[in-house]
């Protein structure tokens, strides 16, 4: 076939206009519809390897053969099995979904591998993508004004951010779980009334600001903040942060740092919050964290047995105030581990199949979405993209994955990059 220079001009245009088209055509199919009202996103920083945890393969020896460091039980689900460390977790499976057949193409940087988990996104030089958890905020909205939508427990980081959407879908953070957060923490020298003429200026100042620049939405937008801020300074958002109020037995339950914040979390998703990110980030348990090169691998299974610990009583203290079905729990890391070990008898980096557990959310539970190949390095069926995890995770709390937001310069982006949510979690 023959085409003059005309003719493959506007052929091409053709080609490219269309291309754009098809996508945006799946804006308007049906997803499913999940009833979670809340997410708690258990963050596993480091690489969490799914083939010491969740995606168990035959025995490997630490050093030539390659394979799971440790035994493997039963599980609430027939035929499912995880490794031995995940004791409490296996009898609560049956209100689970293993998803084992993650993908991504950032295995060489935890820092891009975080962004992309958390945004489905990879980092551009145009549009700064929002965070799941300023997308969740965004889309759900806060329940009252004294309580934020967005919480994180752990350190702030650009993966955790708001992007385009600004800052008033951003997060509170903490860093100590007995006070809450510093920044709404008055100090022992103001006292109430002092801190209410604070305010009277303050808002006296921000007034004028606005009038004489009402087209200034980066103004109007900390403004805002600055506001919701001091209503959530009262008590009903901080009482949360008192966990003496929790029965003794339950607090030891759920087990040391690491579950005292899941506990939290559950208060805080109970007070309204709508996403609450829980960071693992107690390193110095085998000294590497789940990023267990070398003898980080020693003492991998302190860390699971924490985190089986903590999610197993999560789930069932969800369940027992009836949050289960509203509450979407996730187990979430930026990729995996290989079968094989290195020099040291640690695991490198493995973003080629890799493992999340979701938890209630009204999901289809007890059962397993994709897989790896018998050795666990690769993906045998069902592969799951972060588009289609994220769009999963999207469709479980109620929102459409496909729906647009619009950057400052109204520019449309779809929540997520054209995702396919597992549909067999839907009813």
């Amino acid at each position: 076939m023959n085409l003059n220079r005309r003719e493959f001009l506007k052929a091409s245009a053709a080609t490219a206009f269309a291309a754009p088209l098809a996508g945006l055509a799946d804006t308007a199919k049906p997803v499913p519809k999940g009833k979670a009202e809340a997410c708690i996103f258990l963050w596993m920083g480091g690489g969490m390897a799914q083939i010491d945890t969740f995606d168990p393969k035959g025995r490997g020896d630490g050093k030539k053969v390659s394979g799971c460091a440790y035994n493997t039980i039963d599980t609430a689900i027939p035929g499912v099995k995880v490794t031995e460390h995940l004791r409490q977790t296996a009898a609560v499976l049956d209100r689970c979904v293993l998803l084992r057949s993650l993908s991504h193409e950032q295995s060489a940087e935890h820092g891009a591998a975080t962004y992309l988990v958390h945004t489905a996104r990879k980092p551009s030089e145009t549009v700064v993508y929002p965070s799941i958890g300023s997308v969740v905020a965004h889309q759900l909205g806060p329940r009252s004004e004294s309580v934020p939508p967005y919480v994180v427990m752990g350190y702030p980081n650009i993966a955790r951010d708001p992007g385009f959407l600004g800052p008033q879908h951003g997060y509170v953070y903490l860093t100590q779980l007995e006070t809450g957060p510093n920044g709404l923490i008055r100090p022992p020298d103001v006292d109430i009334a002092r801190q209410q003429r604070r305010e009277g200026l303050l808002g006296a100042w921000q007034k004028e600001l606005a009038r004489r620049n009402p087209a200034d939405k980066a103004a109007a937008a900390q403004s805002e903040i600055s506001r919701r801020g001091f209503k959530m300074a009262g008590p009903e958002f901080m009482n949360v942060f008192d966990l003496a109020h929790e029965p003794k037995t339950l607090r030891e339950n759920y087990g040391g740092e690491f579950g005292q914040r899941c506990l939290l979390a559950r208060r805080l998703v109970q007070s309204g919050v709508r996403f609450v990110e829980v960071s693992f980030n107690l390193n110095f348990i085998n000294g590497t964290g789940w990023d267990t090169h070398n003898e980080g691998q020693r003492d991998q299974h302190k860390l699971i047995q924490e985190l089986d610990r903590a999610f197993a009583t999560l789930v069932l203290d969800l369940e027992r105030h009836k949050l289960l079905e509203k509450t979407l729990v996730v187990i979430a890391t930026e990729f995996g581990r290989p079968p094989g070990f290195d020099s040291r008898g640690g695991r490198g980096h493995q973003s080629q199949g890799f493992t999340s557990v979701l938890a209630g959310g009204g999901l289809r539970s007890g059962q397993v979405v994709g897989a790896t190949d018998d050795g666990g390095g690769k993906i045998a069926e069902h592969p799951l993209t972060m588009p289609d995890y994220h769009a999963t995770m999207y469709c479980a709390l109620g929102i459409n994955p496909h729906k647009r937001l619009y950057t400052p310069d109204d520019r449309p982006v779809p929540i997520t990059d054209f995702g396919r949510p597992a549909e067999k979690l839907f009813a």
